[in-house]
């Protein structure tokens, strides 16, 4: 599934059709991803306005066209966002395509997890409105993430991390090397993470994710060599600080490796 970085990267893609306008569209309005959108709306009232701008939070993205246009959109796990050229013929999985005169801006999702969604007015749409801070942002305080921690005691720090309410943006590979950073056990319930293993999740938390946006986000580019990433999917993968061959377990509902010998 698409994180942070990967989220930046795809809603990028789109943001050389600022400044031109939608010609013509389309879209496969009964595949599940445009569930509760009234795409006739969506038809009629994009077509010959101009895209503006653009902005990402967590896992989601907003493109916010003239005339009081705001089209919302989630990659779900497949999804993912391209340009072509203007006379680009959609194929099975290119659910939405917007025409402009030079291009095509396509959304593809094979799997369909993911989701379209279109508000029409002058202020933002109620499924945008978010009090959850990103990550990389200042607004990402110690206050926030103590408090989020303390509501989630009882289950493991590695769900935690996956809890999209307080980590926005954060997934598998990204809590992995996060715990990692922290040398925090996955499995280790929260409640039990003492003062040091709070603070070290928080720092590795926030390292993480900014790290990630500037590395990852301009190309999708590796992340340097020394990151768990590169080892994690690995069959004998091992830890980049010992060597140490990394574990694996299912923890919160998701595959997690760890390093037995950093994180105890």
């Amino acid at each position: 599934m698409p994180e942070l970085a990967e989220v930046e990267y795809f809603r990028r893609q789109w943001d050389i059709g600022i400044g031109h306008r939608v010609l013509k569209m389309s879209l496969h309005p009964r595949k599940h991803l445009f569930r509760g959108t009234d795409t006739a709306a969506l038809r009629r009232s994009l077509i010959g306005v101009r895209l503006l701008r653009s902005e990402a939070r967590g896992k989601r993205m907003l493109f916010f066209f003239s005339d009081d246009n705001w089209l919302g959109l989630h990659l779900g796990m497949t999804g993912k966002l391209r340009v072509e050229s203007a006379n680009f013929r959609p194929a099975k999985h290119d659910h939405l395509v917007l025409y402009q005169r030079d291009r095509a801006l396509v959304f593809t999702d094979s799997r369909q997890f993911g989701r379209v969604q279109f508000h029409h007015g002058k202020d933002e749409p109620v499924w945008w409105n978010s009090a959850i801070p990103e990550i990389a942002s200042a607004s990402f305080r110690r206050a926030f993430f103590e408090a989020f921690l303390n509501r989630h005691g009882k289950a493991p720090i590695k769900a935690v991390l996956l809890m999209q309410p307080g980590f926005s943006g954060i997934g598998n590979w990204m809590a992995d090397e996060i715990l990692w950073r922290a040398k925090v056990l996955p499995s280790k319930i929260t409640r039990s993470l003492s003062p040091k293993e709070r603070a070290a999740v928080f720092r590795a938390t926030r390292f993480v994710a900014r790290e990630s946006l500037r590395l990852m986000a301009p190309d999708l580019s590796d992340p340097p060599k020394n990151w768990l990433i590169h080892e994690r999917w690995r069959s004998g993968g091992k830890c980049p600080r010992d060597d140490t061959v990394l574990r694996r377990a299912r923890i919160g509902g998701r595959t997690t490796a760890w390093c037995p010998r950093c994180q105890r």
